[in-house]
């Protein structure tokens, strides 16, 4: 796929636009084989006073050791506004891609992929313009619904919206708030949650998620 630009510096209508557009452009089968993933990224973004503090924290998949992790604080350009994360967080994240050194073969956002009203939040920003196999994971609801969820670590439920299902929802430890898990491009649904499930050790999050998490707010593994 070729690269894909837009402006950053637009309207609260024209960044919907945008999402639209892009939208039919994200592929839901894998277009990876997840059996040569080595180097498995997570991206998360802060605000700290009047700026957005992304991180990528690239891991092992083996080992779940942290091989990288790069931050970059630029400021905020964009409001707060519900469905438009990506135009807040994106220009953070892509800063702090490009201060890797190594490329990750599968990255898992903070956020939301097809889980998404537009069907299109910023894992699937991120994916496109990065053109890598990325993973929607995130801590809260944004639109749909599903069946109650059993206890036990590992329990899903579909997340359904308009009679498509556009996630899942995925208990990662025994009676922990679940995760909201989509599609965020290149990949299929069943694939993402096995990664995050994968990756997900004594924690909510899966550990690249995590580490990326507490490298945004300024903290060491731990």
């Amino acid at each position: 796929m070729p690269p894909i630009e837009h402006p950053w510096d637009v309207s609260a209508s024209e960044a919907v636009a945008i999402q639209k557009r892009l939208a039919p452009l994200v592929e839901r089968q894998n277009r990876f084989d997840p059996a040569a993933v080595a180097l498995i990224a997570g991206v998360d973004a802060g605000f700290p006073k009047d700026t957005a503090r992304a991180a990528i924290a690239v891991l092992s998949y083996s080992a779940l050791e942290v091989v990288e992790t790069a931050v970059a604080e630029i400021p905020v350009a964009f409001p707060y506004v519900p469905g438009l994360l990506s135009f807040r967080e994106a220009p953070a994240a892509l800063a702090a891609y490009r201060r890797l050194k190594t490329t990750p073969d599968l990255l898992i956002v903070d956020g939301q992929g097809l889980a998404h009203r537009r069907r299109f939040g910023i894992a699937c920003h991120l994916g496109l313009l990065l053109d890598l196999p990325t993973i929607g994971s995130a801590k809260s609801l944004l639109v749909g619904r599903h069946a109650p969820l059993s206890e036990e670590a590992g329990a899903s439920a579909d997340l359904v919206d308009k009679g498509e299902v556009i996630g899942q929802v995925v208990r990662t430890r025994a009676g922990i708030k679940p995760l909201y898990v989509s599609v965020g491009h290149r990949i299929d649904l069943a694939t993402a949650v096995r990664f995050v499930l994968a990756t997900c050790r004594r924690y909510r999050l899966p550990e690249p998620q995590r580490d990326a998490h507490n490298a945004a707010s300024g903290y060491a593994r731990g």
